[in-house]
């Protein structure tokens, strides 16, 4: 059975990307501020095409395993958000987002991570969902914990990001029961 889209919270819409989406995403992840804690970026015009042409075929793969989504609030595209399959067998997975700086600190970002964890566990079979984030972003690490993942460790060197060697911040969730 396909998991089914789009996801909705109370504010927010989960949609797969439009080509049309485009301009939107380079707002946000043209901007060096939104890029800061990331291991890509900042965009330019030719990468954020390229992310959004990569989603829009992700999305037509009937047995995708990766779901790379536009978070949009009201009309607007604010965010990319995206829960993947890490490992079928152990039924792990991991999801990440990334919002447009005009919508920080108003809960979209657990909002979504908390709508992600729950279609991770209930559409997608999974067992354990992790995130991780550079260790000085105190609001994605804020926004995961509020969403129910718990904080379990700092993975040294985890990333190379920038031509230098970067440690992110674990956390994870497993499903109850």
């Amino acid at each position: 059975m396909s998991p089914v889209l789009p996801l909705r919270t109370n504010r927010l819409l989960l949609r797969d990307f439009d080509p049309s989406d485009e301009e939107a995403v380079h707002a946000f992840a043209g901007d060096p501020a939104v890029t800061r804690f990331t291991d890509w970026g900042p965009n330019t015009r030719a990468d954020s095409g390229a992310f959004v042409r990569n989603c829009v075929a992700q999305a037509a793969d009937p047995h995708r395993t990766a779901f790379n989504l536009a978070a949009v609030a009201g009309d607007l595209l604010v965010g990319s958000v995206a829960i993947w399959v890490e490992n079928a067998t152990h039924r792990r997975g991991e999801i990440g987002f990334v919002f447009h700086p005009s919508v920080w600190n108003q809960g979209y970002a657990t909002e979504a991570a908390r709508e992600l964890i729950r279609f991770g566990f209930a559409e997608l079979g999974l067992h354990r969902i992790a995130a991780t984030c550079h260790p000085d972003n105190t609001g994605s690490a804020r926004a995961l914990v509020k969403a129910g993942l718990h904080q379990e460790g700092r993975l040294r060197d985890h990333l190379l990001a920038r031509d230098r060697w970067r440690d992110s911040l674990l956390f994870a969730v497993v499903q109850p029961g």
